[in-house]
């Protein structure tokens, strides 16, 4: 049986995850981390992407998350996000209307609209769109 770790996964509107986990993997500032029982205590941001879960037993869930951070404590493992659905959960024909709308602004050199905004929005979408096609690439 191998070392778990405490995983708690949090949005601002629920607790989506709660339980051990053998491995917590997930996107932060500086590229990706891995997060397994005895790693050092640490805090960053996190990027919009996918958290994977590889709970006691194997089992592996995917989360997407639009940011916030994850924290690292002497078996726990914390990620608050400012999003968190799960994978299964993504509105795919939504995340893909949105990233297209993203890039037409980003295009439209007429249009006063916020650049760094539409380039968030799309960098949200696209990060949907890669964790559905990952969870696809699990399922077989």
């Amino acid at each position: 049986m191998s070392m778990t770790i405490h995983c708690d996964i949090a949005s601002a509107e629920e607790e989506i995850f709660s339980g051990l986990a053998e491995v917590v993997s997930a996107t932060g500032q500086l590229g990706e981390v891995g997060i397994y029982y005895g790693h050092a205590p640490l805090l960053t941001q996190l990027k919009p992407g996918v958290v994977k879960v590889i709970k006691q037993g194997g089992e592996e869930e995917l989360y997407y998350v639009s940011g916030g951070f994850l924290e690292v404590q002497p078996g726990v493992v914390t990620v608050l996000a400012d999003t968190a659905v799960r994978a299964k959960d993504i509105d795919e024909a939504a995340a893909e209307a949105a990233q297209k709308q993203a890039e037409d602004d980003m295009a439209d050199q007429s249009s006063e609209l916020d650049f760094a905004m539409a380039a968030a929005r799309l960098a949200q979408a696209s990060a949907q769109l890669r964790t559905i096609r990952q969870m696809r690439n699990r399922a077989g």
